[in-house]
């Protein structure tokens, strides 16, 4: 087993549709490499894959060792991009030493962690018994995991390969929660002399609501509502609003459908370029090709009622957005934090904004859910809240952190970074579901996770390969 058959099996897998939701070829997929390499596998009611391998010969006393990664990706597209996820392969290229899918995600979180066990099922490593389990949704909310069913697993000790820096151990990651809002309203005529006009904000940078909160990203979702304050109050009417995508990204995209008085057009497209321009000045670090369009457009859809409209641009210029707070225990790792995902409106008279909050503390994620819902119940809404998750606390006693640190020094003579990441990670539940279990986790480095451009790094892959290969043959 090297980095060449983990990338072999990684293009495969980026050949087969397996959104969130969505995961049944990748399940199929999974069942068929066992049945071809005569390993056992298991499938759950939920969707949840686990394939067997049993000991070779003189490693039968090794405990079994856990390996999971999970089926899923997030799914998201450029503007303009004809890429269908329910049938088309990922298109990526090989650049500078990365492996990157331009106009889309390229689903290496987690296809390459799923690759590389099933490099490790597929290979002749001397082993100990290993069990690689892969779960199904976990970026929508970490369904499989949370349905996993008692005894699935057997193994006391769990590698995770989902983690997104190589040459860093993970043993802690943060919680999370989803606080969904919903505005109703009532249309209202379109004014005497009033006209059309599509507001665009777009080619914002996006990127992981847990690991990029804190890149002070444009997220385009609150930059329009910011925009739309200015005006909300004086001539104009709010017709439709649409923004963002997944839960766990931060918006790059935004369109309002605004109504003005044709006499006005003119001066209202100045102000809102003007405000474009001033955004690319504000961003130029973080979003350096953030762009914006004001445009007329023709449409059959009346007006949202003002009252509401104001109601609704007021909270989402308010809503927290951001980090909340930094851990007091570690230094660096945002503890608490709030990402303001989405915004969608029906013509049933609906507007459903969807944000996630993410701590380290199950107070602070509490705290920071109950100030989101807090701002849209102060505007009227109506809020709900999904099934949390639990975070995962560190352990640095850990005997498996202890092997794989002592691994990565013997093959390269340094000391990886031990570190928390404010990122979900599947190991809280799974330590709920197994109390007891010792975990890490650990993977290549990846960029731009949960937005077009994702990127592998390829250098970084071999290394990954070599340290769990050293890892898995040399556990006890």
């Amino acid at each position: 087993m090297d980095a060449t058959t983990v990338l072999d099996i990684f293009r495969e897998i980026t050949r087969i549709p397996r959104e969130s939701g969505h995961e049944e070829q990748m399940t199929a997929f999974l069942q068929q490499f066992a049945r071809q390499h005569h390993l056992q596998c298991k499938t759950d009611a939920t969707g949840n894959v686990v394939i067997i391998k049993e000991a070779t010969p003189g490693k039968e006393h090794v405990p079994t060792l856990v390996l999971q990664g999970h089926q899923d990706m997030v799914c998201e597209k450029i503007k303009g991009s004809s890429h269908d996820f329910t049938r088309d392969p990922i298109q990526y290229e090989i650049e500078d030493g990365w492996m990157i899918a331009k106009e889309t995600t390229l689903g290496a979180d987690d296809g390459i962690g799923v690759a590389a066990c099933l490099a490790l099922l597929e290979s002749d490593l001397p082993t100990g018994r290993l069990e690689c389990l892969f779960t199904i949704s976990e970026e929508t909310g970490m369904d499989g995991a949370m349905a996993l069913e008692p005894g699935f697993i057997t193994g006391k000790t769990l590698i995770n390969l989902d983690s997104e820096d190589e040459g860093e151990m993970f043993v802690g990651c943060a919680g999370g929660i989803n606080t969904l809002a919903t505005f109703h309203y009532a249309e209202e005529p379109l004014r005497p002399g009033y006209v059309p006009v599509m507001l665009y904000l777009f080619n914002a940078i996006g990127g992981h609501s847990g690991d990029d909160i804190n890149k002070e990203r444009a997220n385009t979702v609150q930059q329009m509502a910011r925009f739309l304050y200015t005006e909300i109050d004086g001539e104009m009417q709010l017709i439709s609003l649409s923004g963002g995508g997944k839960h766990n990204a931060i918006a790059r995209e935004c369109e309002a459908l605004v109504a003005v008085p044709e006499t006005a057009l003119a001066d209202f497209q100045a102000r809102f370029n003007r405000f474009g321009e001033a955004l690319r000045l504000e961003f130029a670090v973080s979003d350096p090709d953030i762009k914006y369009q004001a445009l007329p457009k023709q449409t059959d859809r009346l007006p949202m009622d003002s009252d509401v409209a104001r109601k609704l641009v007021y909270a989402l210029t308010a809503v927290l957005h951001g980090v909340l707070a930094m851990s007091q225990d570690i230094e660096g790792l945002v503890e608490t934090s709030s990402n303001l995902a989405s915004v969608r409106m029906d013509k049933a008279g609906l507007v459903e904004i969807c944000t996630s909050q993410r701590s380290s503390s199950a107070t602070g994620r509490r705290f920071v859910a109950d100030k989101v819902a807090a701002c849209f119940k102060l505007a009227g809404a109506s809020v709900r809240t999904g099934d949390p998750y639990p975070g995962w606390k560190p352990n640095m006693d850990s005997p498996i952190l202890k092997q794989c640190v002592d691994s990565y020094v013997r093959l390269f003579g340094r000391k990886p970074k031990v570190k928390a990441i404010h990122a979900g990670l599947e190991c809280g539940l799974l330590l709920e579901k197994n109390p007891g279990m010792d975990m890490i986790s650990f993977g290549p480095t990846l960029r731009g996770v949960h937005a077009p451009g994702e990127k592998l790094d390829l250098a970084s892959n071999e290394k990954f390969v070599r340290h769990l290969v050293d890892v898995v043959t040399h556990f006890q």
